[in-house]
Formats: structure tokens, sequence, C-alpha cells
């Protein structure tokens, strides 16, 4: 039985896939959008996690638009199907030029195997409670309403309505570990969205470990993957700080 967490260092590509079959991948690689050192597209890893995603999967990726015009090729060749994108919205953003607006939002996008319907997908679908139920008050009789005296009516559309596809949600500026962790909020829609309860979760790009972190909020298995030693010894402290397990449980 797979332990409830585990944090592996090295190259997704070498290491990953053996750990499947996964129920949900996660994956936050380079955008490849700067100069930086670290911020490198990686090439060969679509292929091999559209192998490991079991049919009911899916595979949320993280990046920017630019990213996704530039890879839009590889997704299709490694066999994985669009299937929606979310825009998470944060507080404060990056401006690179003068000439450009501020851009404070990333895209979250969702694939799945190309063999499979969607319907057979795992898909909660997510609401809010944050629909407004309204008392309606009418003064006087609607002068086209005939006999239709003067009275209220009250809307019963309170309570949970559909999440919407915009999510503003605070990034973890000030406090991150890693320069690009992601929300454990924002993190932890995709999770119940795509993962089924006790499902098992694979992170490519684990960098801090928030995804792992997630998962054991939302009773769900993990196993993540970065291939930076320091970084990797930082996510598993900060994955196992949250609700202790059996010492081994994270080797």
């Amino acid at each position: 039985m797979t332990a409830p967490w585990t944090l592996l260092t090295g190259d997704c590509r070498a290491v990953m896939p053996p750990r499947g079959p996964f129920d949900l991948i996660v994956a936050d690689p380079p955008y490849g959008d700067t100069s930086l050192a670290w911020d490198r597209r990686v090439d060969g890893w679509l292929p091999l996690a559209r192998a490991a995603l079991r049919p009911s999967g899916s595979l949320w990726v993280f990046g920017s638009l630019r990213s996704f015009m530039a890879t839009a090729a590889a997704f299709e060749e490694a066999g994985l199907r669009y299937a929606q994108e979310i825009v998470w919205e944060k507080q404060n953003g990056s401006g690179f030029h003068a000439d450009r607006f501020k851009r404070v939002h990333e895209l979250v996008v969702q694939f799945y195997r190309a063999d499979t319907p969607w319907s057979a997908v795992h898909n909660a679908v997510q609401t809010t409670p944050d629909a407004t139920a309204r008392t309606v008050r009418r003064k006087q009789r609607p002068p086209h309403t005939g006999d239709i005296n003067a009275g209220h009516y009250v809307s019963r559309d309170g309570g949970p309505r559909l999440m919407r596809s915009v999510l503003a949600i605070r990034n973890c500026h000030g406090r991150a570990i890693h320069p690009t962790e992601k929300p454990v909020a924002l993190l932890d829609i995709l999770v119940r969205t795509s993962c089924p309860a006790g499902g098992l979760v694979g992170d490519w790009f684990a960098g801090s470990g928030a995804v792992g972190a997630t998962c054991r909020l939302a009773g769900r298995r993990y196993v993540g993957c970065e291939t930076d030693a320091a970084m990797a010894e930082r996510a598993r402290a900060h994955i196992a700080a949250l609700l202790p397990f059996p010492a081994g449980d994270g080797a």
C-alpha cells in the first residue's frame, strides 16, 4: 500500500512514472518566460504523465498563456485533450516592461487522456455558498399584470452555486518557501474537484510541497518529486509539519 505521502528527490521523468497510476497529476513546471536560470521548459514529461494517469484521471497544469501557446503541440502529441481552465487572480503581480499591463493572473488548465471520454473522468463539481437569497417586494400592482394585486415574492436561489472559473486567491508573497509557490486554497479546489477521497495525487514539480500539504489536509495520498535536493528537504519539512503520521511515511 502506498504511504500517505512521499516526496522524492530527482528528475520527475525518471522517478515519477513507476509511482502511478495516479488519479490526478498536478504540475507546475517552469514556464520559460524569464531569463532566470531555473526557468527553463522541461521536455518529454507529458507523454510519461499521460501514461501514468488512470483512465479516469486528469492533469492540472499551471502556466502562462505564453507557455501554453509554446507547448500546445506537445500536449496533443502526448495524447492529452483540453478540458477547461481556471484563471487565478492574485493580489499582486509582475511587470516585465513599462509598456505591458501588470500581470496579476496565471492559468491552470485541465487535460485528460484522449482515449477516455470526458464523462468517464472524475469530476466532483465545486460550488460556493455565496448565492444571495432575496425577498422582493412590490408596493403597487405592476400595470401590465391585470388583476394581480401588489405583494411580494421570495427568491429561492440562495445557497450554493457553481464555482466560477476566475478565482481571486491571495498568493504566498512574503511567506513562500519557493519563488513560484501556489496557495493551498487554490490547490485544494483542484484536488477536491479531480481526485476522489483517498485517491493518489502525483506532483511532478513539487517545489515547496504545497500540493503535498493540500493532500494531507484533503485526505488524499501524495507522491511528489523535486529536482533540487535542498528544496526537497524544505518541502518534506513543510508537509510533515501539518499532521503527524508515523515515522517513515514521508521517506
